[in-house]
């Protein structure tokens, strides 16, 4: 049952949030000639998110292994522990997600990635689980002179493979890869914007446009928002989830030489130790990526291009009337870009 008490006082707190938000500009439309700053077209864009709980088994942690969390839920920046922490006290559940946009002069792209400690199965046969999960997905906004652009096109990290969508009404259609469905929006009840719509599955957290994966039984719906939330059991309807910057001081990318926290470029630190493993199948190590480690291998796109070059993923991936620009006037990935081709090329393939 939904926390009833705390959902009676959201009405106000959204009441108050919203007013707030319009006052700094990101729950009403700002003036035509006014710049949007990154975090507000991040926060404008972010999708309502619907995730697939299942309290099944030892390993489910009481269905709190479908959390969305951040990678430091349990205080530090070690990749090799997350799995254990996760079920300690102490270990945090506040609801955030991270995102990175990159820009060129006629597109904003921005990809969102959703974190998980533990990628998990109840059951012991043929699936592996693993520490560390790491799915999302990009969003290409092109940039028609108003001041959050237009939404455009979707591409989903599930696992191993990539999945494309449009919201109804786009200008983009099937390219190389064919449009796998519709990108829904749905209006939130924290600003006055209607938002894309995705979903995870629950244990191996897959992402698709919802309702591809929907909440099966029990599941959160996830609001981006300002602040973070904890849900209150893992079948509250109404959490509200923080953004954090991938590319900003100290972020995810700042930290990709971090031996602790990543294996490899694009790749995070996971170990086999403690119950990862014990009744199932396997535990596989270093088996989750970051977005620059997001790959589809039998696209064209090379390996985090979704991420560090999605211009030319969506070229590749949807036909695109008018002349996108592919040049960057935004794009810190683009500094380390010899260093992931290098990575893409001689690194073993991950599969998540």
């Amino acid at each position: 049952m939904l926390d009833r008490s705390r959902n009676a006082g959201r009405s106000l707190a959204a009441a108050a949030l919203t007013a707030a938000l319009v006052a700094v500009g990101l729950a009403a439309p700002v003036p035509a000639n006014a710049a949007v700053s990154r975090a507000e077209l991040a926060l404008r864009w972010a999708p309502i998110h619907y995730q697939d709980v299942d309290a099944t088994g030892s390993h489910a942690l009481g269905g709190r292994s479908d959390y969305i969390t951040k990678v430091d839920f349990d205080g530090d920046l070690n990749g090799r522990n997350n799995w254990d922490r996760a079920g300690q006290a102490g270990a945090s559940f506040a609801a955030h997600a991270y995102y990175s946009v990159l820009e060129t002069s006629t597109h904003w792209y921005i990809t969102y990635l959703f974190f998980h400690p533990r990628d998990w199965t109840d059951h012991p046969f043929f699936e592996t689980e693993h520490e560390n999960d790491g799915e999302g997905v990009l969003f290409a906004i092109e940039r028609d002179g108003s001041t959050y652009g237009v939404l455009r096109s979707a591409v989903s990290v599930a696992h191993s493979n990539f999945y494309s969508y449009t919201p109804a009404g786009s200008t983009w259609s099937g390219g190389r890869e064919n449009v796998d469905g519709t990108l829904q929006l749905q209006a939130s009840p924290h600003d006055s914007f209607l938002h894309p719509v995705t979903a995870q599955e629950a244990q191996g957290h897959g992402l698709k446009a919802y309702p591809q994966y929907t909440i099966n039984g029990d599941g959160l719906v996830y609001y981006p928002s300002t602040v973070a939330e904890t849900p209150s059991d893992g079948n509250d309807r109404d959490v509200r989830y923080q953004l954090v910057d991938i590319l900003g001081s100290g972020g995810l990318w700042a930290q990709r030489a971090n031996v602790n926290l990543f294996a490899n470029l694009g790749t995070f630190a996971g170990d086999d130790t403690g119950d990862c493993g014990v009744g199932t199948y396997d535990c596989s190590t270093n088996s989750a990526n970051a977005p620059w480690g997001w790959d589809d291998a039998d696209d064209l796109p090379g390996r985090g291009e979704i991420a560090t070059d999605p211009a030319k993923l969506s070229a590749e991936y949807f036909t695109i009337p008018g002349n996108p620009s592919r040049t960057y006037t935004y794009n810190p990935y683009a500094s380390a870009a010899a260093a992931l081709a290098e990575a893409a090329r001689t690194a073993p393939p991950v599969v998540d």
